[in-house]
């Protein structure tokens, strides 16, 4: 109505003109001088005019500069909500397919983001696009992209699990940008420690668009892909091996009388105000441990009980295994694809 009026109305010169306006601001409901009238008319205008740009802006930004994820599974949930609660995309500008109808529902419930049943479309609208699928389809997937990748060009970032830089690179455009990451499961609660691998073809402003997504819900660190493997066995296998020493330190509150949903609680809080130290205050774990264990003390004679058992040494061998199971396992994939 207002820029009707406004259109009804120009800024004229004439008593008639200014009369006839403030006439008709004043049916409007407007009170006051003619002039303050008119600018407020014109100013609401203005503002409206504002939105509507702003709208067309973002609706732009959504076709050309959105996030877009193939595969909407808990992960990819987890990180675009961290995505969009760090206002690295809005909410219009990050898009999920599926070909889960249930995934997609999930998807969108928790991050409030578009969804799509089409991989299609999500090269053809976003310049980043997230493979957060199971490896085994990965093949499948960017078989069906290739065209529009070749057309697009978008960052094609993959976080499914032994699926080498040098086996995408293979099935998608020569030119195209690749990034290999491994998050890890604390990304659903927004505390992911994960690494990167860049392709060939990937540039450094890649590499800071891959450490903002990632950044949004953890911490990120660059390595040669040479290195994934032993990323799996420390950081992307390390949470079980953690959830393990959590149930075994409630385990031994429970032996020694602690009710057990304590006993869990204060095991659990410990491993993460634990943690927490070690982050925030850039020591030493071992500087951090000898602070706390006191000459012929309790704490001193549990490390010793740990030492005895071999407690480095077993950590370390879960490590390494897992390390190794991880590279036979991608060798294994490679042929597959």
């Amino acid at each position: 109505r207002l820029r009707q009026h406004y259109y009804n109305f120009p800024p004229l010169c004439g008593t008639a003109s200014c009369n006839a306006y403030k006439e008709h601001m004043a049916r409007l409901g407007f009170i006051g001088p003619w002039r303050r009238c008119y600018l407020a008319a014109q100013n609401a205008f203005k503002i409206k005019t504002k939105k509507i740009v702003v709208k067309h802006v973002l609706a732009e930004r959504m076709q050309a500069c959105g996030l877009g994820w193939i595969g909407a599974g808990q992960m990819a949930s987890a990180m675009a909500k961290g995505v969009v609660e760090a206002k690295i995309f809005a909410k219009g500008d990050v898009i999920a397919s599926d070909k889960s109808t249930a995934q997609l529902e999930s998807f969108s419930g928790l991050v409030g983001c578009l969804v799509t049943t089409s991989n299609v479309e999500i090269v053809q609208k976003c310049p980043i696009v997230v493979l957060s699928t199971k490896p085994a389809v990965v093949p499948i997937v960017l078989r069906e992209i290739y065209e529009e990748v070749k057309a697009k060009n978008p960052l094609v970032i993959s976080i499914a699990a032994g699926v080498s830089i040098d086996t995408m690179e293979a099935l998608l455009p020569k030119s195209t940008r690749v990034v290999r990451v491994m998050p890890n499961t604390p990304c659903l609660v927004g505390e992911t420690a994960s690494a990167y691998a860049m392709g060939a073809n990937a540039t450094a402003n890649d590499a800071e668009v891959v450490e903002k997504l990632f950044g949004s819900c953890g911490q990120t660190f660059k390595l040669k892909e040479s290195l994934m493997d032993a990323v799996t066995g420390l950081s992307g296998s390390g949470p079980a091996y953690v959830y393990m020493m959590i149930e075994a330190m409630a385990d031994g509150g429970v032996r020694m009388g602690l009710p057990r949903a304590v006993a869990l609680k204060l095991a659990a809080q410990t491993v993460f105000g634990s943690a927490k130290m070690v982050l925030s205050t850039g020591e030493h774990p071992g500087l951090l441990k000898d602070k706390v264990a006191s000459p012929g003390g309790t704490t001193i004679a549990g490390i010793h009980a740990l030492e005895q058992s071999g407690f480095r040494g077993i950590i370390m061998n879960a490590v390494q295994a897992a390390s190794e199971r991880s590279k036979e396992l991608s060798e294994v994939k490679k042929s597959k694809m």
